[in-house]
């Protein structure tokens, strides 16, 4: 599908791309890694033609169509459906086809056409990719100009997975998400059909749908068979192995270095010398492992008080005096709780964490609070506060007018920023760097409680991590809003759901709840295929009951579909050790015998694996038109 070939890429005499080499069979799905500003967004530019080489080429099967997320915001009065829909080119030219032919032969190949590609069936799908992005049914029929950005590049997200590609460039899909609907993209990529590469900090979204990672590394492209913890992992275990063999190398040079200078001028040994001089210039020396340099985070622990920090009693918060977003709100915090506020966008989750930062007003209620605490709220947008033409030394000096210019430095230096760095203006400074200096300058008053609004938008995975690490050793609370799935497993032990005007401690973990969301999609498409009203549903004993004489009627074809998994499972593991062993230069110089032996075998597992894949869809396609039947 896609050939990357000694690709050489260079921009404002830095070389970003040097002799880079990458293929993307048909069908793979592909994770694109690395540190921020390493070029992956522009290897995609490069792959879609915006940007030309400086060496090398890009090759793409000629008659694939590439798609992504447009750069552009859509807007203009058209509605949601509609913009969703005219993504696809082909189905939008043929429908305007339809309406002006006359000839009766062009008639039929156009209806022809409309029925291959299911034309029929494609604005029930595109509501369904808008319901899955977050979008209900009256928000669907309003027009785009309506939307905020982050909610328009939403509808370009969902563009584009509706146009099917056969080679989809997703650059930080989840950047303008939700957890709700990141949780519905890794489900939906996951079973996509075509050829898939992906850029993504988020450790799940590459753990749970890509099978193998190209690492940007050193100006090169290497590649890695599984996902993000396989390869980190694997990387890992290389570069130690190559530490060891640069260890037993040095040595070795060093050994027969000493021997030249001992014997070089000796008369009898002279021959000697010079053949293990030769030897030394053969040695293809290893190159030192240089590990990219690791952000670290501090934040400074705060005095502790006395619970609870935050007492909320019978609270209403909005914006509006007769319309509050939230009512009845009774909560608390402990200077020991990690809590992640859950609930799809437009919910009340920012609402109700500008209550916590003094940035609302409750309506009514009784909203209780230390005397002595300290907050600190990072916003979602705050960068946009920063003053482009300052340098982060000048936004901290500020805040800490009677301190040292050694003492100022200090504090930027918990948060990754070096002496050069500090000394930057902010507009030449990284989203990532921008939102670290957000961070130092969050935690200079030792806050007590932490409000972090989509804290790791511009983080890179390795920042992501470090920030794990930090906010684990931080010993106030902490309230967290992300669509980071991963960094909720890490740092919460509890969950608030916000839905339905207010805010509730939620009885179980993410993955409970990503089931919960999984149930109601299904409740809903059930009730959308029968015609069901609130009023005639049936009451929860009855729908317990329904659902166990389901499950007893298909739990035959249950049993199928999991034998069909667990073989699936075990046919990849042999086609993941297969491929390594194929990736491994050894198996090359050994006999040809064992080489064709390995890629015969990796030939039948992969057909195998296809064949048991179409006969597990086939089982699931049978057991979902059962529950069909049953709802």
């Amino acid at each position: 599908m896609l050939h990357v070939n000694d690709l050489t890429y260079r921009i404002a005499g830095r070389t970003l791309l040097e002799q880079a080499t990458m293929t993307v069979p048909v069908g793979h799905k592909v994770g694109l890694v690395g540190r921020n500003g390493s070029g992956k967004s522009t290897l995609f530019r490069l792959i879609s033609g915006e940007l030309s080489s400086d060496g090398g080429n890009i090759r793409v099967r000629r008659d694939a169509r590439l798609g992504g997320v447009a750069q552009d915001a859509p807007s203009g009065p058209e509605n949601l459906l509609e913009t969703v829909l005219s993504a696809d080119v082909e189905r939008t030219e043929l429908l305007t086809r339809a309406e002006t032919a006359t000839d009766a032969q062009d008639i039929a190949e156009i209806h022809t056409r409309l029925a291959d590609i299911d034309a029929q069936a494609a604005p029930a799908r595109a509501a369904r990719i808008l319901a899955g992005l977050g979008f209900d049914e009256a928000t669907q029929q309003s027009a785009c100009d309506t939307l905020s950005g982050g909610w328009r590049m939403r509808v370009a997200l969902a563009a584009a997975l509706f146009a099917r590609p056969d080679l989809l460039l997703l650059d930080e899909p989840t950047n303008h998400l939700d957890l709700e609907a990141a949780l519905w993209l890794e489900g939906y990529l996951a079973s996509w059909p075509g050829t898939l590469l992906v850029i993504s900090h988020e450790r799940t979204l590459l753990n749970q749908v890509v099978d193998e990672i190209v690492h940007l590394e050193g100006n090169k492209l290497v590649r890695y068979v599984g996902g993000y913890d396989r390869f980190e992992r694997t990387r890992r275990e290389r570069l130690e192995l190559d530490a060891k063999m640069r260890v037993k190398q040095v040595a070795q040079r060093q050994h027969i270095q000493s021997f030249v200078d001992r014997f070089r001028y000796k008369a009898t040994k002279a021959r000697q010398a010079q053949s293990r001089l030769k030897m030394l210039e053969r040695m293809e020396p290893i190159a030192a492992v240089i590990e990219d340099r690791t952000v670290a985070f501090t934040f400074p622990q705060p005095d502790q008080l006395p619970p609870p920090l935050v007492a909320m009693d019978s609270i209403d918060v909005g914006y509006e005096a007769d319309k509050p977003v939230l009512r009845g709100l009774d909560l608390r915090i402990d200077m020991d709780d990690r809590i992640a506020l859950i609930g799809a966008n437009g919910n009340g989750k920012s609402t109700l964490v500008k209550l916590l930062a003094g940035r609302l007003q409750a309506m009514a209620g009784n909203l209780s609070k230390s005397n002595k605490l300290r907050v600190g709220y990072f916003a979602q947008h705050q960068a946009e506060e920063l003053d482009l033409g300052e340098t982060a030394f000048q936004h901290a000096a500020r805040l800490m007018p009677n301190a040292r210019e050694s003492e100022v430095r200090s504090q930027l230096g918990r948060f990754g920023f070096a002496q050069e760095r500090a000394d930057v203006n902010c507009g030449s400074l990284s989203g990532g760097e921008k939102a670290r200096l957000l961070f130092a300058m969050m935690s200079l008053a030792k806050p007590h409680i932490m409000l972090l609004d989509e804290p790791t938008n511009h983080l890179d995975v390795d920042a992501r991590e470090a920030l794990v690490h930090a906010l684990n050793d931080y010993d106030g609370a902490v309230v967290l809003v992300t669509h980071d799935a991963h960094l909720v497993e890490l740092i919460a032990d509890r969950l608030w759901l916000v839905a339905e005007g207010s805010c509730h401690p939620f009885d179980g973990n993410l993955g409970d709840y990503r089931q919960r969301l999984i149930e109601q999609r299904r409740q809903r498409r059930r009730a959308d295929r029968t015609g069901q009203t609130g009023d005639a549903k049936r009451n929860r004993k009855q729908e317990r009951q329904a659902r166990a004489a389901a499950r007893a009627e298909t739990s035959e074809l249950r049993k199928t579909i999991r034998d069909f998994e667990k073989k699936m499972e075990k046919l990849a593991g042999k086609r993941e050790t297969l491929e390594t062993r194929l990736a491994d230069p050894e198996v090359y110089e050994g006999s040809t015998a064992k080489l064709m032996e390995v890629q015969v075998n990796l030939g039948e597992v992969k057909r195998d694996l296809e064949q048991t894949e179409e006969a597990w869809l086939e089982a699931s396609s049978r057991l979902e038109a059962s529950i069909g039947t049953e709802a």
